[in-house]
C-alpha cells in the first residue's frame, strides 16, 4: 500500500502562484510514477502533470503547459506542482495519484490517489 497527501492548495488571485506538495508513504521503495489530476464541481477528474520515477520524463495537459511544472524529490518521498500564472479556470480539487508502470493521463490507470487539496483563482 501506499499513502498519499496532498497539501499547498489555497486562495490565490488570477496571476498568483501555488505550490502543491503530495508526500507519499508506505510502499515508497517501489518505483510509482506520478500525476496529477484535478476535478471541478460538476466534472469528470482531469489529467493535469505526470512524472516518471526518475524525475527525467514528464508529461502536461495542455492547458497547464508552460505554467505549471510538475517535479520529485524521492529522497524526500515528495512529488511537486508548481503552479504558476494562476486562472479562475484552475480552480478544482487537485489529486495526486500513484501508478506502478507509468504516468497515464487517464485516471483509471492510476493504484493509489490522495485525498486532495483544493485550489481556488479568484478572478
Amino acid at each position: 500500500q501506499v499513502q498519499l497527501v496532498e497539501s499547498g492548495g489555497g486562495l490565490v488571485q488570477a496571476g498568483g502562484s501555488l505550490r502543491l506538495s503530495c508526500a507519499t508513504s508506505g510502499r515508497t521503495g517501489s518505483r510509482y510514477a506520478m500525476g496529477w489530476f484535478r476535478q471541478a464541481p460538476g466534472k469528470e477528474r482531469v489529467f493535469v502533470a505526470g512524472i516518471s520515477w526518475s524525475g527525467d520524463s514528464t508529461r502536461y495537459a495542455d492547458s497547464v503547459k508552460g505554467r505549471f511544472t510538475i517535479s520529485r524529490d524521492n529522497a524526500k518521498n515528495t512529488v511537486y506542482l508548481q503552479m504558476n500564472s494562476l486562472k479562475p479556470e484552475d480552480t478544482a480539487h487537485y489529486y495526486c495519484a500513484a501508478a506502478r508502470t507509468y504516468y497515464y493521463t487517464s485516471a483509471g490507470q492510476y493504484d493509489y490517489w490522495g485525498q486532495g487539496t483544493q485550489v481556488t483563482v479568484s478572478s
